[in-house]
């Protein structure tokens, strides 16, 4: 597993190499996603996504679901959707193992450090109706602002991510 200001910095840096326009903000420590919501820079034009890390039952795939701050997580919906049956939360020993990251931490930019490229990103389709989408750069007393296009058209393809829509019903 990385060290939090580790991580940050490795994600800081691709981000720049890779010329992606962001916007950093450093703040304290950041451990719910309550915590989040309340930061002055997060507004309504600006979406700071709950993120889950899951697993099936054999802990043989894995997924990052990307969620709306207000949305309940259903395990049998996303189940259900992506075709899988029983996921639940990936233990913290497998964040650690696969993404490099700790609770509290987990960002889609965890996925730079998947290196068998094992984990699928999935998202609630409304996570993309604002301007803005924010989430941690692997640590959770930062967090980046990006534009949405820039998010979903230059970072997942970059990163060689394919994200998969999930409906959810709040």
């Amino acid at each position: 597993m990385r060290a939090q200001g580790e991580a940050r910095d490795a994600v800081l840096s691709w981000l720049n190499q890779n010329e992606i326009p962001y916007r950093f903000f450093a703040h304290t420590r950041a451990d719910t996603i309550e915590d989040c919501v309340r930061m002055p820079f997060i507004g309504p034009d600006v979406t700071i996504c709950k993120n889950v890390f899951l697993c099936n039952r054999q802990q043989t795939a894995f997924y990052l679901m990307l969620l709306r701050p207000e949305t309940p997580f259903r395990t049998a919906m996303v189940s259900k959707a992506l075709g899988v049956s029983r996921l639940s939360f990936a233990p913290d020993e497998a964040l650690g193992r696969i993404l490099r990251l700790s609770a509290g931490s987990v960002s889609p930019f965890g996925l730079l450090f998947d290196t068998q490229r094992g984990t699928a990103l999935c998202y609630e389709t409304a996570v993309r109706t604002t301007p803005e989408i924010a989430f941690h750069p692997c640590d959770n007393t930062a967090t980046v602002i990006l534009a949405q296009a820039v998010f979903w058209e230059r970072v997942l393809p970059r990163m060689g991510v394919e994200p998969v829509a999930v409906e959810q019903a709040v």
